[in-house]
C-alpha cells in the first residue's frame, strides 16, 4: 500500500538513530534532511562546540604550565587553523551518517520534506507515501525582536566567522551561552555575557550556580539583570544599548537566548498534529502525536533538548513499531553537563528540588583546590556536592564543578542509575590522588 513503512524527517541525532533500528527490524525506511546530515549536535551544536572548548581550554594550560617549570609564553592562537581543521572533521562525520545510513539500507532523500497527508509528503517535487510519519526536525535559534537584531549571530553561523572577533558579547543565560562566553574568553577575545536573571543556569543547584558565577568572573564580564534594547553598527564595531542605560562596543554579539521547534514550511496544517503553547509538538510516551501514525521526538517534542535523550527516543520508537515492544524513555536521573571555564556536571534532584519532595534530605559537600592548582597558583575552585535522602539513605543528587566534571559525573550517573545509597559511596575506595574521590569521602554532612 506504500512507498515505505516509515519516513522519517529529519537525519539529526533521534531520527538516524530510528530509521537505523527500524530498517534493522526489517522495516523498508527512507529519511529526509535538507540542512546537516547529522543535525545540529555534529554540525553547529555539541561537536564543533567541544572541539572549540578544547582550543580554549589550552590558554589556560599553558599558563597553568609555568608553575611545573614550563617557561614559554602562551603561543599565538590561529582561529583559521581551528575553523578549518572543525570543518573538515565535520564534513567527514557527514560523510559517516550517509554511510551509516546507507549501509542500513536506509534511502535518503537530500530536500525539505513537506507533508501532504498523514500517509504523504513531498521531497523535490517527489511524492512519498509511507504507513508511519517520524517527525525528528530539532530545533532552531531563537533571536527576540528590538532594533538591530538583524546584527546578532546564533550559533549557526559563530563556529565559521572569517576571523576571531576581539570584543564579544554574548546574550543568554544557559548553557549554550556560558559555554560560547568561555570559548571566546579562553581563545583571547574580551568577552562580556549578558543575561536578564541574577544569576545564569536557571534550572541547575543553586550552589552550583553561585560558584560558578564567581569563577567564570576571573575571565568574563559578567554583567547581570540586563537586556539588550538596540544595537547600532558604527565604523569600529557594533554598539550595543542595554534597557539599563549603558552602551558597549563590541565586534560580535552571539544570541543564545534557547532555540524554538523547527517546524516552520513542515505542512503540519494538513493534519491533525496539536502544538503545546510553546510550539512543541504534542506527543503521548510512545512520541505519537494526536494524529495516529504520526510520531514526533527529539527537541521538537520538547523534553529533555540533549542529543543521548534523542538517540533513546528513536531507538524506543523502532522497537515499539517494528519489533513488538512497548517500551518508554526513563528520563530519571539523566545526567548532563556544561563544557564552561570551569565544567559543570549534575545528575538528579538539585538541593531545592530535593526540599520539595522529601521531608528530610542531607546535603554533603566539599569545596577545595585541585591538587594541579597547588603549583600553577591557578585560584580556581573545585566544587562537589551530594544530596541524600535521610530516610533512606538513597543518594538524590550529585553535583559538581571543576575540571572534567562530565567525565566524573557519567560514571556516577551509572550509580544513580542503579539506586546507589550514601553508605554505599562511603564503602566505596576512592583512586588517590584524584578529584573525583571526594565524591567518596564526604563523611560529614552540613549544618
Amino acid at each position: 500500500m506504500y512507498d515505505f513503512d516509515l519516513f522519517v524527517i529529519g537525519a539529526g541525532s533521534g531520527g538516524v538513530r530510528a530509521a537505523r533500528m527500524a530498517a534493522g527490524y526489517g522495516a523498508k525506511v527512507a529519511i529526509a534532511e535538507d540542512l546537516y546530515m547529522g543535525g545540529t549536535c555534529v554540525n553547529v551544536g555539541c561537536v564543533p562546540k567541544k572541539l572549540y572548548t578544547y582550543a580554549s581550554h589550552y590558554r589556560y594550560d599553558w599558563q597553568d604550565s609555568r608553575g611545573f617549570g614550563w617557561q614559554a609564553e602562551v603561543p599565538e592562537f590561529s582561529w583559521d587553523t581551528l575553523r578549518d581543521n572543525k570543518t573538515r572533521e565535520i564534513s567527514r562525520l557527514n560523510g559517516i551518517y550517509a554511510s551509516l545510513l546507507e549501509g542500513s539500507n536506509v534511502k535518503l532523500y537530500k530536500g525539505r520534506a513537506h507533508i501532504e497527508d498523514k500517509n504523504t509528503v513531498t521531497v523535490n517535487g517527489e511524492s512519498i507515501t509511507a504507513k508511519y510519519l517520524l517527525i525528528a526536525t530539532g530545533g532552531w535559534p531563537f533571536v527576540p525582536e528590538f532594533p538591530g537584531n538583524d546584527l546578532v549571530l546564533t550559533s549557526n553561523e559563530i563556529f565559521d566567522l572569517p576571523k576571531l572577533p576581539r570584543r564579544v558579547l554574548v546574550v543568554g543565560g544557559g548553557y549554550i551561552a556560558l559555554e560560547f562566553a568561555s570559548i571566546f574568553a579562553g581563545l583571547g577575545s574580551d568577552t562580556t555575557l549578558s543575561y536578564r536573571g541574577e544569576i545564569p543556569l536557571k534550572n541547575f543547584d543553586k550552589d552550583v550556580r553561585d560558584k560558578l558565577f564567581q569563577e567564570c568572573q576571573r575571565h568574563i564580564h559578567m554583567q547581570m539583570e540586563s537586556n539588550v534594547s538596540e544595537i547600532n553598527e558604527n565604523d569600529s564595531g557594533l554598539l550595543v544599548t542595554f534597557a539599563e542605560g549603558n552602551k558597549l562596543e563590541v565586534d560580535c554579539v552571539l544570541y543564545a537566548t534557547g532555540r524554538k521547534p523547527n517546524t516552520a514550511r513542515l505542512g503540519l496544517k494538513n493534519t491533525a498534529v496539536e502544538l503545546n503553547p510553546d510550539g512543541t509538538i504534542v506527543v503521548n510516551e510512545h512520541f505519537e502525536t494526536t494524529d495516529p501514525g504520526i510520531y514526533a521526538l527529539g527537541d521538537v517534542v520538547g523534553r529533555l533538548a540533549l542529543t543521548p535523550v534523542a538517540t533513546a527516543e528513536g531507538m524506543v520508537l523502532a522497537s515499539n513499531l517494528f519489533n513488538g515492544t512497548s517500551k518508554t524513555v526513563d528520563y530519571l536521573n539523566i545526567p548532563t553537563a556544561v563544557f564552561s571555564h570551569p565544567n559543570v556536571g549534575t545528575v538528579g534532584l538539585t538541593e531545592e528540588e530535593a526540599t520539595k519532595t522529601y521531608s528530610n534530605i542531607e546535603v554533603y559537600d566539599s569545596d577545595f583546590r585541585h591538587l594541579k592548582h597547588t603549583l600553577s597558583k591557578n585560584e580556581e575552585r573545585t566544587y562537589m556536592k551530594i544530596i541524600v535522602d535521610k530516610d533512606t539513605d538513597k543518594v538524590l543528587g550529585m553535583h559538581m564543578m571543576g575540571c572534567d566534571a562530565g567525565e566524573i559525573i557519567q560514571g556516577l550517573a551509572v550509580a544513580m542509575k542503579c539506586g546507589v545509597t550514601k553508605s554505599q559511596l562511603d564503602a566505596t575506595i576512592g583512586i588517590h590522588p584524584t578529584a573525583a574521590e571526594e565524591f567518596v569521602t564526604m563523611r560529614q554532612a552540613r549544618n
